[in-house]
Parts: C-alpha cells; sequence; structure tokens
C-alpha cells in the first residue's frame, strides 16, 4: 500500500557529506554538496541518484516539502541549487527552499531565541542570530583563506607540521605507516587534484586518535584559537553554540580552548538536523 503522508524533506549538505532527514527512523547520507565546488548538473546528478534509490520507495512517507541548508548557499548560488533540486524532483515536489548552512546552523541551535551559532565541520563558519535572522556574519573565506577551527584547516596545520618535522616521530611514523604517503604524494593531491579541502579533512580521525599527544593536542588548540579570535569575537558575546562533525569530537578540548578564552558553550550537536525538524515541526 502506497502511503501518502505528506512530510519536509530537510537536508544538511557540508564539504563533505550531505544528511537528508524525513523523520528520526528516516535519515540518509549521500556525499556533499557545495556549489562552489559542483556544478548544477553534478548536483541534480547526486541528488537524483539518492532520490531513486532512498525515495522512490512505495513504503517512504510522500516528500511534500524540502527545506534545504548547505554550505556555499550564498544568494548568487542559491539559484543553481533549487534549479537542480527542483529537476531532480520534477513532477513532485514543488515547494523546495534553499538556505545556507549557516542560517540552519542558527536554526537548528537556537530555534527563535537569540544567540552565536557556529559551524565546525569540513570548513567552519559563524552568526549572530537574532531569533528569525542572521544579524551578523565574520565572512569563513574557504579553507584557504580562512575557515578557521574547521577540519581541512586542521589536516592543513597538521601536514604542514608533519613535512616540516615538528611532530613527534612516534605520530610522524605511525602516519606514514598508516597512509604510505610521502611528501610528494601529498602535494600532489593538494595541489593538483580536485576537492582537496575533503582529502585535508579526511585527516581528522587519524589526529583525533593522536590529540593526547603533545605536539598534535597544540594544533588542535590553535585551531579553535583561532577560530575564536577571528571570527567570534567580533560579536563581543560570551556564550555560544556549535555544530558538526569537528565541533563534535573534539568537543572536551573545544570546551576548554573557550574556557580558556573566556567563553561559555551552550550546545554542542554533531548536526543540526534535530533542531531544524523541530524549527520547522513548529
Amino acid at each position: 500500500m502506497v502511503n501518502t503522508y505528506k512530510t519536509t524533506l530537510i537536508a544538511d549538505a557540508g564539504g563533505t557529506s550531505t544528511t537528508w532527514y524525513l523523520s528520526p527512523s528516516h535519515t540518509f547520507s549521500t556525499y556533499g554538496i557545495n556549489p562552489f565546488q559542483q556544478s548544477e548538473e553534478d548536483i541534480f546528478n547526486l541528488v537524483h541518484d539518492f532520490r531513486q534509490a532512498s525515495l522512490d520507495k512505495p513504503e517512504m512517507p510522500r516528500v511534500s516539502a524540502i527545506r534545504f541548508y548547505g554550505a556555499g548557499c550564498t544568494p548568487e548560488k542559491i539559484g543553481t541549487v533549487k534549479k537542480a533540486l527542483s529537476q531532480a524532483f520534477e513532477g513532485t515536489v514543488e515547494d523546495i527552499e534553499v538556505h545556507s548552512d549557516l542560517l540552519g546552523a542558527a536554526r537548528g541551535l537556537c530555534g527563535t531565541s537569540e544567540g552565536v551559532a557556529c559551524i565546525l565541520g569540513t570548513g567552519s563558519n559563524s552568526c549572530l542570530y537574532d531569533g528569525e535572522k542572521i544579524v551578523q556574519n565574520t565572512p569563513a573565506l574557504g579553507y584557504i583563506l580562512g575557515d578557521e577551527g574547521g577540519g581541512a584547516v586542521l589536516g592543513k596545520m597538521f601536514l604542514n607540521a608533519l613535512l616540516k618535522g615538528r611532530l613527534d616521530k612516534t605520530v610522524a611514523d605511525a602516519f606514514y605507516e598508516e597512509y604510505g604517503m610521502n611528501q610528494a604524494a601529498i602535494i600532489e593531491r593538494v595541489y593538483r587534484q580536485p576537492l582537496a579541502n575533503r582529502f585535508l579533512a579526511s585527516f581528522s580521525k587519524f589526529i583525533s586518535e593522536y590529540r593526547s599527544n603533545p605536539t598534535v593536542n597544540c594544533i588542535i588548540k590553535e585551531n579553535f584559537t583561532n577560530f575564536l579570535n577571528n571570527n567570534v569575537k567580533p560579536y563581543n558575546c560570551k556564550r555560544l553554540n556549535f555544530t558538526g562533525s569537528i565541533a563534535f569530537h573534539y568537543a572536551e578540548i573545544l570546551r576548554e580552548v573557550a574556557e580558556q578564552n573566556g567563553y561559555e558553550i551552550g550546545k554542542i550537536t554533531q548536526s543540526p538536523l534535530e533542531g531544524l525538524a523541530e524549527y520547522h515541526k513548529k
């Protein structure tokens, strides 16, 4: 029997992965979506394949609306994503909204209350939110010019220390044994192949395993300190909320660094989706 229950599909799209939420029992993951890194056709193909594999089944709730929150969804790029979504769901869904991942983080973390919302995932971002809209934002600028605190910059800082001989030998040896990459291979992957940000962020798991090592711990703390000083300080607000894989998996160190810099942390979530589901119910 076909399920005719109508529901909203909520997407949280980052540089590495996209999570699609229909309900607590219907949550899916695909590759990341970012219109600055992918064409409209690339986004359409990814979403179309996801729809066919996961949603076009008799037992699935019928999608009646889409609320897409994504990295790179700036005003000039929202149209690209919305058109790709419209084409992928052509004939079935007309109620589609595309917003920045930052507004998604603010709504997911703060709901309708004012506060500071921060994203620490593959990249990073932050804003001052008044309960309805973003009223102040320090530009993230991407992993080359900015993105302090995020996974790509963490990986960049780690590889810099590795290749310049500033890591403990035990950590360096473990890295080369696990990845089998030399300096030339790393340079090739970063400078001559696409999606270097994902490559750099992929070392977060290894870095986390050695977080107690003094040389690695120092890099993690420096990354978070740079984020607070360069991105959050202008808001003149001492209570912060965080979402994203880096914030979640390094929560203990993040709280320590925040406290040392005079901040108090409220929420830390791996994803804003649970909060966004509550927000859109209202």
